[in-house]
């Protein structure tokens, strides 16, 4: 269902939470829309608080019909049952075992598994883990070759065959702009920088590690985010889960977005500080834990917290949804905290020049006191960074673990990158850079746009180039996978505990390097696949995030 833009000066009589306009009937409940709502019902998600939006901001999602949740609960009870079933008949030796367990004389030690997640793994994931560790064997770009295997007992183990799947089209794969792949400027920079540095640097930045690449990448990085400085690091997931402790510690207080990848997750906890958490690009749930941590400050002692330190993602990549930054970083100036944005996904993907989510809604980058990204998906290479004021980065270099033990980025990775952000920069002297920002944008719309009209439930914002599509019942993320491979279409089916138990989906990732007969191609299979396994849920029934009424002065922010 389209929906018209409306501009930020024409609030309608219907404005609700946060700015959302919600047209039509249906109580509302946790959320979501309750009640049919007519074919013509129109659906805005644009925030007109304070006017910190310069553009909508459009990111819906859809209710569950009841009976599709209803049957996806009944699915996984029906394997429960039988799982139980199942290992019954191996304790008893009737079905052979094939799962990893202790042995007889280590059965009075405290078990080594717990037994549900063990359950879980021999009943249900395994009759559908053909559908994950694809091996391929190409360039992971537009189309990849993949190895072809067989398993002969269910799955435990797999027998390659020799053949090789040819011309399969990605849809899974991070490469939003289209620069992994083995020709062109980005290949043959790489290949000259081998040849003079050689593959690997064998040293930590502090040792012998430091080369004039890395100055140089810093540097450009720094300039491409309009920051002071920028610090660069071997590997994206380290980036965050080492350097979040270096930031905050004991008698600090992190929130957290209910939604962040497992880096931040595990950077938090290895921080030692209290971590909070608020519903998923809910202001109304992240000012209330603002005004608690302030009024209340720690716990026992009453004192103030040391720092308070706000974690979101520009771009989620389950839900295909972006971040509300400019009513993130009014509270984070309301209420005096730190900001720190993963941009793992966004950079490059996002914005007029690729410059990720602060562009994309006209901020200024230096509101966000931690700006963090990875090189591993827009740019095509491996590693992260961290940008923000010179005091920032230097205190990281002393006291960032990953930078002082972990070994630094190779020169043919970085000169890949450098590349790569010069062709997106267009200091290469072509327009290609720019052209592939905006082929990604309207690839991704079109695709958005091609799968609504066919009635699949699909989440998230309409300019993210991540495209959850729900398939919800268990049963159907194995024939998904399966049916789109027969097709020569590679996807990413996720299901618990990835997602919630009932939210089961497949990932599609929308790349510049996708031709529109490509993606024509994969939406007549998947129009046919839909129907094959009924998976047009849509009724239209939008969920908008309503959190809170409309309030000029709600993020007024106060003078220092």
């Amino acid at each position: 269902m389209e929906r018209p833009e409306q501009g930020l000066g024409e609030p309608d009589s219907h404005s609700r939470a946060n700015g959302c306009s919600l047209m039509g009937h249906g109580a509302l409940r946790n959320g979501y829309v309750r009640g049919l709502l007519e074919a013509e019902t129109q659906i805005h998600h644009i925030a007109h608080n304070g006017g910190l939006y310069k553009r909508p901001f459009n990111e819906v999602f859809e209710e569950t019909p009841m009976l599709v949740a209803v049957l996806t609960y009944v699915g996984y009870g029906v394997l429960t049952l039988f799982g139980y079933l199942r290992d019954f008949l191996r304790h008893w030796k009737i079905e052979k075992c094939h799962h990893a367990s202790e042995r007889e004389e280590q059965k009075d030690f405290v078990p080594l598994y717990q037994d549900f997640e063990n359950f879980y793994t021999r009943n249900l994931y395994m009759r559908i883990r053909d559908s994950w560790n694809r091996p391929i064997c190409s360039v992971p770009g537009a189309k990849v070759d993949m190895m072809e295997r067989l398993s002969q007992d269910y799955n435990w183990t797999f027998v390659y065959t020799g053949r090789v799947i040819k011309d399969v089209i990605n849809m899974g794969s991070y490469n939003y702009l289209g620069f992994a792949q083995n020709t062109g400027i980005c290949k043959e920079a790489a290949a000259k920088v081998l040849t003079q540095y050689g593959a690997g640097v064998c040293s930590t930045r502090q040792e012998m590690g430091n080369l004039d690449k890395h100055e140089e990448l810093e540097k450009l990085v720094a300039r491409f985010l309009g920051l002071e400085a920028a610090m660069t690091y071997g590997m994206g997931f380290s980036t965050n889960s080492m350097n979040i402790p270096a930031l905050v510690g004991k008698g600090c207080l992190i929130l957290s977005d209910e939604l962040n990848h497992a880096s931040l997750v595990l950077g938090a906890r290895l921080s030692g500080a209290t971590i909070r958490i608020f519903k998923h690009n809910n202001m109304q749930s992240l000012e209330k834990l603002l005004k608690d941590a302030i009024v209340h400050g720690q716990p026992r002692t009453r004192r103030p917290w040391k720092k308070i330190l706000i974690l979101v993602e520009g771009i989620y990549s389950m839900e295909g949804s972006i971040v509300r930054l400019p009513e993130v970083i009014a509270l984070k100036k309301k209420y005096k905290s730190y900001l720190y944005l993963d941009e793992a996904h966004s950079i490059g993907a996002l914005g007029l020049t690729g410059r990720g989510v602060v562009e994309y809604f006209g901020l200024n980058p230096e509101d966000v006191d931690v700006m963090m990204g990875t090189f591993t998906k827009a740019f095509g290479a491996a590693g992260g960074y961290i940008g923000g004021k010179k005091e920032l980065i230097d205190y990281l270099r002393t006291h960032s673990h990953s930078a002082v033990y972990a070994t630094s980025l190779s020169a043919p990775v970085m000169e890949q990158i450098l590349t790569s952000m010069k062709c997106i920069m267009g200091e290469d002297g072509t327009t290609f850079g720019k052209e592939c920002v905006q082929q990604l944008a309207e690839n991704t719309r079109y695709f958005r746009r091609r799968l609504k009209e066919m009635g699949f439930i699909i989440y998230g914002n309409e300019d993210s180039p991540v495209v959850p599509l729900m398939l919800y019942m268990p049963a159907k993320i194995g024939a998904f996978g399966r049916e789109m491979l027969k097709r020569k279409i590679g996807v990413v089916v996720v299901g618990f505990p990835a997602t919630p138990i009932i939210e089961s989906r497949a990932r599609f990732c929308v790349s510049a390097a996708h031709t529109k007969e490509m993606l024509d191609t994969v939406l007549k299979e998947l129009d046919e696949i839909g129907d094959l396994l009924q998976l047009k849920y849509s009724r239209h029934r939008l969920v908008p995030l309503l959190d809170r009424p409309f309030d000029e002065t709600t993020y007024e922010e106060t003078e220092d």
